[in-house]
């Protein structure tokens, strides 16, 4: 396998800092598989905000330099260590929050229990669009949540990539969804995609329609994508005994049963080939709207 491709495109990160420490090399090593390990060729990486600030060097943990970024790929088998059964060379997959050698790149080794089938209803680009979103909000929702049919979830910032699948989610199991997007064209976006009701958070008075949309009873659970600047507002919103959330294997069954019923649909937004991976980092941070999940293409 290494005699084949000894070298691959990766981005490379030497120093923490700003976008532009983003290094794209074309003589890195293709990675080898060890133990329970796959190497997959990858069609597609997720890019999600976690990764700037890990890049920026602000965030609590950081890895050794110099690292790969991304966690959250689509693409082929190409390879499997020893004692892998599960894949084999060939297989359609996508991994679920990490990859051993990082994602931005054109191969990325994985732990195989970290790799799930790919369904052939998705193409490469919503696989990148599933890890990170759809069990982010599956355990927000239901795992810590505790949502219900017939409670009233509000997803705040439901224009991006979480938020859609929490909206998709929480319609499917029977919950009323209302959602906030900051563009006309997000609220247009979160109401194909299960809320039942949009509100433009730049409105001045959207919480004032959020109530009047409610009622005295307020809304059951809030899946809350910046608490720091929302959660007083939240509180508002709660129900008595409401919740605010913030941001394997039964998330996984569920989400596939999901994508063979028909309900879980990936939307993609922002796509970009590896070449401008720094401005994908600065339009995840920067952009007036999320519209879907936004993805590197390889």
């Amino acid at each position: 396998m290494a005699a084949t491709r000894r070298v691959m495109r990766a981005v490379r990160v030497f120093e923490f800092g700003g976008p532009e420490v983003l290094k794209l090399q074309s003589d890195v090593l293709v990675p080898v598989p060890k133990e329970n390990q796959v190497l997959i060729k990858v069609h597609a990486c997720g890019v999600n905000p976690v990764e700037t600030y890990i890049r920026s060097g602000t965030y609590a943990r950081k890895p050794a330099l110099p690292y790969t970024p991304g966690s959250d790929v689509a693409g082929v088998i190409e390879g499997v260590g020893d004692h892998v059964t599960g894949f084999k060379k060939g297989d359609r997959v996508f991994t679920l929050e990490t990859t051993v050698s990082g994602g931005y790149a054109e191969y990325a080794v994985a732990a195989a229990n970290r790799v799930f089938p790919l369904p052939d209803q998705l193409d490469f680009r919503q696989g990148a669009a599933l890890a990170v979103p759809y069990f982010t909000a599956y355990r927000a929702l239901l795992q810590k949540g505790c949502a219900k049919a017939g409670e009233r979830v509000l997803v705040h910032g439901a224009s991006g990539g979480v938020g859609i699948a929490a909206c998709q989610i929480a319609r499917a199991c029977g919950l009323k969804v209302l959602g906030t997007a900051g563009t006309e064209e997000g609220m247009n976006v979160i109401l194909r995609n299960g809320a039942h009701q949009a509100f433009n958070h730049r409105d001045p008075n959207y919480i004032e329609r959020i109530k009047e949309c409610t009622g005295p009873g307020g809304v059951d659970i809030i899946i809350e994508m910046l608490s720091n600047v929302n959660l007083d507002a939240d509180l508002q919103l709660l129900a008595r005994a409401g919740r605010v959330m913030e941001e394997r294997q039964e998330c996984a069954t569920a989400l596939l049963d999901g994508i063979e019923a028909g309900w879980l649909k990936p939307v993609v937004g922002l796509e970009y080939p590896l070449e401008k991976v720094s401005k994908a980092h600065e339009d995840i941070i920067c952009s007036s709207g999320a519209r879907g999940k936004m993805v590197l293409l390889l």
